[in-house]
C-alpha cells in the first residue's frame, strides 16, 4: 500500500463521501463557467436553447469529473501522488483500488459521451469527432506511456478544451454559428482555467521534480510561474473588454471578477508555497465562475 497523500486534516472519508472527494467538487466551477459564458453569448445573439445548454453542462461536468478520476488513477499507479500536498487522492492514499478509480473515470466519460451524442444528433454529427478528441485529451493528460501533462503541455490543452472548445462549442450547439464574442469569451475562460492548473503545478513543483514530472511550472521555475499566473488573470480581464466591444459595454461589469482575484493574486505573488497555495485553487475557480456570471448577466440583460 502506498503511503498516505497529505490532505486536509481529519479522518479520511468513506463510502459515497470518499468518491465525492475523489471527484474533487471544488474543481467543478471550471466546468460550469464555460457553459454559462457560451450560453450567455448565444442568448445575446440569437436566444439560448436551454435544453441544449443543460446537455452541454452535463458534458462539461462529466468530463471534469472524468479528468479528475483519470488523473487520480494514472498518477496513482505511477507513484507520483505518493508524497503530494493537496486534496485527497484515492489511489495515492490507498483508500480505493486503481481498478475502481479507473472504472469511475470510464463511467464519467460514458455520461459525457451520451450527452454529447444527443447534442451531435440534434446539431451536427461532426461534433462526435470533437467529443472523441476531448475524451482522448482528458485521458492522455496523465494517462498512457507518454502523458503530455508530464511534458509541459497541460496548460495548452486546458486552454483549448476547457476554454475554446467548451465555450465556442456551447454557443455553437445553440446558434449553429461561430461568432467572435464566443471566441473572446473562450479566451477569458480558458485563461482562468489555465490559471487554476498553473497554481496547482506551482504548489507541486518540488514533488513533481522528484518524480520526473516536467510540468510547465517545473520548466519555468517558481518565480516565472507566479508571473504567468498574474499574466493569465490580466488576459482574462482583457477578454472582458473584447467581449464588451463586440456586444455591449455593459459587459464591462465582468471586470468585477478581479475583486475575487485579489486574494489569490496576493497569495501567489507573495511567494507562498505548498499547503498555503491549496486555497488558491478554489479561489481561482470562484474567480472564473464570477467572470462567467458577471459577463452572462450583462449579456442576458442586453440580448
Amino acid at each position: 500500500m502506498n503511503p498516505p497523500v497529505t490532505h486536509t486534516a481529519g479522518p479520511p472519508p468513506s463510502g459515497a463521501a470518499l468518491w465525492l472527494a475523489g471527484a474533487r467538487p471544488r474543481t467543478l466551477p471550471a466546468a460550469v463557467a464555460p457553459v454559462l459564458a457560451g450560453t450567455a453569448v448565444a442568448a445575446h445573439l440569437d436566444g439560448a436553447v436551454w435544453w441544449k445548454a443543460l446537455l452541454a453542462l452535463a458534458v462539461s461536468l462529466a468530463l471534469q469529473v472524468a479528468v479528475n478520476y483519470a488523473n487520480d488513477y494514472s498518477d496513482g499507479i505511477r507513484g507520483t501522488d505518493d508524497e503530494r500536498v493537496g486534496p485527497l487522492r484515492l489511489v495515492g492514499s490507498g483508500l480505493a483500488s486503481p481498478r475502481s478509480v479507473k472504472l469511475a473515470a470510464f463511467a464519467s466519460f460514458g455520461v459525457a459521451a451520451l450527452a454529447g451524442l444527443v447534442l451531435a444528433a440534434t446539431t451536427a454529427w461532426w461534433l462526435v469527432a470533437i467529443g472523441a478528441v476531448s475524451v482522448l485529451a482528458a485521458w492522455f493528460y496523465t494517462g498512457g506511456r507518454s502523458p503530455y501533462g508530464y511534458r509541459g503541455l497541460g496548460e495548452v490543452m486546458v486552454f483549448v478544451f476547457f476554454g475554446l472548445v467548451a465555450v465556442v462549442g456551447t454557443t455553437y450547439v445553440q446558434t449553429e454559428s461561430f461568432d467572435l464574442p464566443s471566441l473572446y469569451a473562450a479566451v477569458g475562460i480558458g485563461a482562468l482555467a489555465c490559471a487554476i492548473l498553473v497554481v496547482n503545478n506551482l504548489r507541486d513543483i518540488a514533488s513533481d521534480r522528484e518524480v520526473g514530472k516536467r510540468t510547465l511550472a517545473v520548466t519555468l521555475g517558481p518565480e516565472r510561474t507566479r508571473g504567468l499566473y498574474a499574466l493569465l488573470v490580466l488576459a482574462a480581464a482583457v477578454a472582458v473588454v473584447a467581449v464588451a466591444a463586440a456586444t455591449s459595454w455593459w459587459v464591462l461589469l465582468g471586470l468585477g471578477f478581479l475583486l475575487r482575484m485579489v486574494a489569490p493574486l496576493r497569495t501567489v505573488l507573495s511567494g507562498a508555497t505548498g499547503p498555503a497555495l491549496v486555497p488558491v485553487l478554489q479561489q481561482t475557480g470562484i474567480g472564473e465562475l464570477s467572470w462567467a456570471a458577471l459577463v452572462a448577466i450583462a449579456l442576458f440583460l442586453t440580448g
